[in-house]
């Protein structure tokens, strides 16, 4: 069991400070994390390659870590793009798209979208895909597996 000391403690993946008459949250990345996610130069749909830093930034814009917390945080999403093969310009207009996202009121869906899948075989796909663009089908991507036979 975890236990408080110098006043905060590792709770998942936050740190929470506790002050004379408030609590902070900072986020917490265990000693085991690794700055590993899927490779800008791998063969997998965009989604999927961006999806580990829609979540860090989502979350970064979602708790109120302290302004140092949240400054570090932000160094720490583009190092780990860096390390990753990822363009830092890539990263930086996600987070913009996600501020904006988050300042609009959100509205539900007139007509839902049913959802489907196709194997991501190379980009070439995405001509496929954008055919639903503007239907009620939606298209998630798998990436194609290859096992070999050793």
């Amino acid at each position: 069991m975890t236990k408080e000391e110098s006043n905060q403690i590792n709770f998942l993946d936050l740190t929470v400070i506790r002050n004379n008459s408030n609590l902070q949250i900072n986020i917490h990345r265990k000693e085991t994390s690794t700055d590993t996610v899927i490779h800008y130069h791998s063969n997998h749909p965009i989604e999927q390659k961006m999806a580990a830093f829609r979540y860090y930034i989502n979350r970064l814009l979602t708790l109120p870590p302290t302004q140092e917390g949240r400054y570090t945080e932000w160094a720490t999403i583009l190092n780990l793009a860096k390390n990753n093969g990822f363009p830092t310009e890539k990263i930086t207009r996600l987070k913009t798209q996600l501020v904006t996202h988050l300042q609009r009121e959100y509205t539900p869906p007139d007509n839902p979208k049913k959802w489907t899948t196709f194997t991501y075989y190379s980009p070439a796909i995405r001509k496929i895909t954008n055919l639903f663009k503007n239907s009620t089908l939606g298209i998630a991507c798998n990436p194609r597996i290859q096992f070999s036979n050793k």
